[in-house]
């Protein structure tokens, strides 16, 4: 028996051998880090310095991930609505051509973008100033916090509406065309008849969507700039400038617990709902 479950192993022990190696070792390496000092002795300094100095960044950060997470969950619910609900075949038909394209291009691609396109004599002020909208002298570029927050959610509500809008176009049309009879209109059939038979797997993409941004390095180091930024830039520039790993892995540590705090209310969510039936 026990030569049969070596046997069977060995196809996926190459595979196996690769996540040991390239995510479950360095986990566990960064993890220790976070709580050994520079002589090796168990240590909780690198918290004290790491809250000392990042603080106000590790709340910038929770808040600006929050903030792109609810605004992608309400685009995707309004992009799956009008998909399954839209009365134009041809509006129908191009915002489901055209929503999914930055499911594709990487994040450095769309900080890069942005970068071009929310700066204050960018092409987002220099379009709004050939229409006579606005005066471009007078305008600032969006290169801070809100534009951290338009790339993030950009990139992110593609993938929440693709999930919704499948989950969205799976379900019974009954319930609609009876509403749609009583004469609801297209919101409130959304909002009381979609969205509540959606919720869990709205509650999926969400969680995952935060969690991608969360991880993400390349958009508050090209956007923000000078300005404050996300802990994954203060990761870089603690291993990069002083080779601190210790407060670095701290970093990396504190983001574990907002990412897992995130799939903790998901699950709480879930086992409530899975008890109320």
């Amino acid at each position: 028996m026990a030569q049969r479950r070596t046997i069977a192993l060995l196809p996926v022990a190459p595979a196996l051998a690769m996540v040991l190696a390239l995510f479950v070792y360095p986990l566990g390496y960064s993890l220790v880090s976070a709580f050994t000092a520079k002589d090796g002795q168990p240590t909780f300094a690198n918290f004290t310095k790491t809250f000392d100095l990042y603080g106000t960044d590790i709340v910038f950060t929770v808040v600006i991930v929050a903030i792109s997470t609810a605004l992608s969950g309400v685009l995707a619910a309004a992009i799956g609505g009008y998909l399954v609900l839209g009365a134009h075949p041809a509006a129908v038909a191009m915002l489901k051509w055209l929503y999914r394209w930055p499911l594709f291009i990487p994040f450095i691609v769309a900080a890069q973008c942005m970068r071009t396109f929310l700066a204050k004599n960018g092409m987002l002020n220099n379009t709004l100033d050939a229409f006579s909208l606005v005066d471009t002298a007078s305008l600032s570029g969006l290169l801070d916090w809100r534009g951290i927050i338009v790339t993030f959610v950009w990139k992110e509500t593609p993938f929440v509406a693709l999930l919704v809008s499948g989950a969205m176009a799976s379900l019974d049309r009954a319930a609609i065309e009876a509403a749609r009879n009583l004469g609801a209109g297209g919101l409130r059939i959304l909002v009381e008849i979609l969205l509540p038979q959606v919720a869990g797997v709205m509650a999926v993409g969400l969680v995952l969507a935060f969690v991608t941004m969360l991880s993400v390095l390349s958009v508050p180091l090209m956007i923000s700039g000078g300005s404050r930024t996300m802990i994954t830039a203060d990761m870089a520039f603690r291993v990069n400038s002083y080779s601190d790993y210790g407060v670095a892995n701290a970093l990396g540590f504190v983001s574990y617990l907002i990412a897992g705090s995130a799939a903790w209310l998901y699950l709480r969510r879930i086992v409530a709902s899975e008890a109320a039936r």
